[in-house]
């Protein structure tokens, strides 16, 4: 399946715009970390970590299922494909990998922070609030400049596949190529 112009031009721009709003989401989840471990205020820590738990709960997986759907269109339906450059599969395996980690570390260390702040306790690890924001904004920059830079060059698959092409296109249709 190969995407034709429009749809290729509408599905890169809803990719970018969801991975922006991916990154630009981690970055607020940190500033909020940040506030809720630094400040004195029991009020702010309360107030930082519902608000993590409102960006978490609502908007990350949404965005970040949107960033990886429009990616595997990108990956399926143009040249890229999915197995083809080293780029795009550690993009993809990336973005598995910190989706994961969102459901399953990022959202319960936040609801775990939620729940001991409005009982009136103290945040309970700062890690719970800051690890996961971290690893995963370091992930989404990286990934960002691999899809600037395009490094790496093809899988092995890719470069069969090219080969494949080439010869194709060296031998004229109905011969041997005698």
């Amino acid at each position: 399946m190969k995407l034709d112009r429009p749809a290729r031009r509408a599905s890169l721009a809803v990719h970018v715009a969801a991975s922006a709003c991916w990154l630009g989401l981690t970055l607020g989840l940190l500033a909020l970390g940040i506030a809720a471990t630094t400040t004195g205020s029991p009020a702010t820590v309360e107030a930082s970590v519902r608000a993590m738990k409102l960006f978490a709960d609502w908007l990350l997986l949404p965005v970040a299922f949107l960033t990886l759907l429009s990616g595997l269109l990108l990956a399926l339906g143009t040249p890229w494909g999915l197995a083809r450059h080293r780029w795009v599969c550690t993009k993809f395996w990336l973005t598995l990998a910190t989706i994961t980690a969102t459901a399953f570390a990022l959202r319960p260390g936040v609801d775990t922070a939620v729940a001991a702040v409005a009982a009136g306790g103290p945040l309970p690890d700062a890690g719970d609030v800051l690890f996961g924001p971290i690893v995963s904004l370091s992930a989404y920059v990286f990934m960002t400049v691999i899809s600037v830079l395009k490094p790496w060059g093809l899988t092995r698959r890719g470069r069969r596949l090219r080969a494949a092409a080439v010869l194709r296109q060296r031998t004229p249709t109905g011969t041997l190529g005698c």
